[in-house]
């Protein structure tokens, strides 16, 4: 038993990147789900105001509902997990339409498959070396495993976060803390 807990802490400390970004990614995915618990069905979709004048408004990035937000975090997640376990890059767009994705159970649901995903994917990662690894991307660049699971992290945490700041708009309800 010994000899197991010595070899499971020498293996954690070898992994403590890819042991780190699956834990950042974990708290992603709860921090997705804790809010959707808290958006009510008829507010998932619903576009909030940008000026409450009524003047028309000049706006260089579109804004997007509590729900789409949520999506495209999810939907960056999916992308690149479904790159690295099956080579499969397609934008996730056309499965992540409100229209496809009406109702939070079923995008819970799109929350549990996109999670499942991005689990197999670090479970082909055997070591921090292997984040080292380049890759070649769909655009034809190449980047390393670190790279792209790191611009990835950044980019479905910015969407996240833009999912918040919507949710404040509609609501005073408290932000789950995970």
């Amino acid at each position: 038993m010994e000899q197991q807990q010595r070899e499971a802490q020498a293996r954690s400390a070898e992994n403590r990147f890819i042991c780190s970004l699956d834990d950042e990614f974990v708290r992603l995915h709860e921090r997705s789900c804790a809010l959707l618990l808290l958006i009510p069905a008829e507010q998932l979709y619903r576009q909030p105001r940008v000026d409450h004048s009524g003047s028309k408004v000049s706006v260089t990035q579109p804004v997007y509902s509590c729900g789409e937000y949520l999506l495209r975090s999810a939907a960056a997640v999916e992308q690149t997990f479904g790159g690295i376990t099956a080579n499969l890059w397609d934008d996730p767009f056309e499965w992540t339409l409100p229209e496809t994705l009406s109702t939070p159970a079923h995008v819970r649901d799109y929350f549990v498959e996109v999670e499942a995903t991005r689990r197999r994917g670090f479970s082909l990662i055997a070591s921090d070396d292997e984040l080292r690894k380049e890759i070649m991307l769909p655009s034809g660049e190449r980047s390393t495993l670190f790279a792209l699971i790191l611009e990835t992290l950044q980019r479905a945490a910015n969407y996240q976060g833009r999912a918040f700041a919507s949710f404040r708009l509609f609501s005073d309800s408290r932000l789950p803390v995970v």
